[in-house]
């Protein structure tokens, strides 16, 4: 079955940086695209970024687009969220998805906290 499992989040001060790991297994990790999403206390879960299979298209949303890059290793069957100049509004779990077959696989998520 498809696992999703994500790392690297913590407590960050506003203008710091966190690099998000997510490793995939039970699937052919280069056929899909990878997404991140968050969810921050009392807000419904948002797209952060989105890399299409080998790498070559990459979206991301308004509040994120020059602070965020979304990155895969297929080699490694892993796609990363590099963070910087995180503020406050950052604040969130965040978590890696994928599409298969229709049906979206989610990880457990990890926490990003940024605060002073």
């Amino acid at each position: 079955q498809v696992q999703l499992v994500e790392s690297g989040g913590g407590l960050v001060q506003p203008g710091g940086s966190l690099r998000l790991s997510c490793a995939a297994s039970g699937l052919t990790f280069s056929r899909y695209a990878m997404s991140w999403y968050r969810q921050a206390p009392g807000k419904e879960r948002e797209l952060v970024a989105t890399v299409t299979n080998a790498g070559s298209s990459i979206n991301y949303a308004d509040s994120v687009k020059g602070r965020f890059t979304i990155s895969r290793d297929n080699a490694k069957n892993t796609v990363y969220l590099q963070m910087n100049s995180l503020t406050t509004e950052d604040t969130a779990v965040y978590y890696c998805n994928v599409y298969r077959s229709g049906m979206p696989y989610w990880g457990k998520g990890t926490q990003v906290t940024v605060s002073s």
